[in-house]
């Protein structure tokens, strides 16, 4: 078996670096990664320097992982500042560190790239020798799914939870034949505050397309960008992502980018950027260019929520964070990340810091679910026998 190391994705051929990786998960794939990469969201100076590893045997690549070299715990979602303060305090850098996660991208989805079992496992093995090597604080793999948790286990990272709010296309009858369907499991009062957000909005004049990212043009994309940046700009923040990667990857033929887009008259005042993959809608990102009353709500969730009913998508992620979330239907779910250290005295406390932490999350989970909005005593998705309850832990 033999090791590579990547300092770009396209050091790879796409078709090599995509075999490994499900198609329905958009952002392990070789074109967004790489569009990072190229069009200047990602780099040394920035504190990401892509570090991805490759395994291969005389059949070809058995396995490979996105991985990056971090100055710093900014887009990560995964927050870690008290572990390097603590490192600092024993005398111990904490950064450089080695991440196995996609940037700026809190959804949970596989990180390692394998062609078996056994592949999977041999290179979440190496994490810790990789980050050992280079004399790195340790790896941290960020947002993973199932199969590749265990492999994770099995080198001996440490799990660490938190949770979010995901929205699933599950009646008490089957998929939802429409958003009235829908609000019509909830409580009376809830059904009656989402409605009256939702008029607000239409009696504010304000209109929505939805269209896949191709289909813009430059100049729409320029205002979409506009759009998206201003979030920063409150926060006196720079975007994560630039102008030219919008360009470039959500103009693809085959991107999987889908914008909500919000009109009054004929000026687009607010959009949303989601991602469609498989049977999930991924809501990424959001900008307006003033404060309507509940558009927030109307384009990132009530939309999207539409979008997924009319086309038949089983899963709703919105993103990370927004217990706000709850009472517009979207329901707690964990998340796992995955965690070595190399400092002993460090790893000792975080696990033990971390064993505690995941009582306190399940505790939470089972609060915020008895405070959805849907009626009882049916269970929290209107189904008694608890069949669309899923977590990232039961796939």
């Amino acid at each position: 078996m033999r090791v590579r190391h990547l300092d770009r994705v396209a050091s790879l051929p796409a078709e090599q670096w995509n075999a490994l990786f499900p198609a329905a998960y958009p952002f392990t794939r070789h074109a967004f990664l790489s569009a990072l990469e190229e069009h200047g969201c990602v780099s040394p100076e920035l504190g990401w320097s892509p570090c991805h590893v490759v395994l291969t045997d005389e059949l070809g690549v058995v396995a490979a992982a996105p991985l990056y070299v971090k100055g710093h715990s900014y887009g990560e979602f995964v927050f870690d500042f008290a572990w390097a303060d603590a490192s600092r305090r024993i005398g111990q850098p904490y950064y450089p560190k080695l991440i196995n996660a996609i940037p700026f991208t809190p959804c949970s989805g596989p990180r390692l790239g394998a062609r078996d079992e056994a592949a999977r496992r041999l290179i979440a093995g190496r994490l810790p020798d990789i980050a050992r090597a280079a004399g790195l604080s340790g790896c941290h793999a960020l947002f993973v799914d199932d199969a590749d948790f265990a492999a994770y286990q099995s080198a001996g990272l440490v799990e660490r939870n938190d949770v979010q709010f995901h929205w699933f296309n599950q009646g008490p009858n089957g998929p939802y034949r429409d958003f009235t369907d829908f609000v019509s499991t909830f409580t009376s009062d809830k059904r009656k505050k989402i409605l009256r957000e939702r008029r607000r909005v239409a009696e504010a004049g304000i209109r929505f397309e939805i269209r896949a990212g191709h289909e813009l043009s430059e100049a729409e994309w320029t205002r979409v960008y506009a759009l998206y940046a201003s979030t920063y700009a409150e926060r006196s923040q720079t975007p994560y992502l630039t102008p030219e990667f919008f360009l470039d990857y959500g103009r693809q033929a085959d991107t999987p980018v889908r914008l909500v887009l919000a009109y009054e008259d004929s000026a687009m005042v607010a959009v949303a950027i989601t991602l469609r993959g498989g049977d999930t809608l991924y809501g990424r990102h959001w900008g307006a260019a003033d404060r309507y009353h509940s558009l927030h709500f109307e384009t990132c969730y009530y939309q999207g929520i539409d979008y997924c009913i009319r086309e038949g998508l089983r899963h709703f992620d919105a993103g990370a964070q927004g217990e706000h979330k709850l009472a517009r239907g979207f329901t707690p779910q964990i998340t796992r990340s995955a965690h070595w250290l190399s400092e002993p005295r460090l790893f000792d406390a975080v696990s033990d810091h971390l064993e505690r932490e995941r009582a306190y999350v399940e505790q939470r989970e089972a609060l915020l679910d008895e405070h959805t909005p849907y009626k009882r005593p049916d269970n929290r998705l209107g189904d008694p026998t608890g069949a669309a309850k899923m977590d990232n832990r039961d796939g």
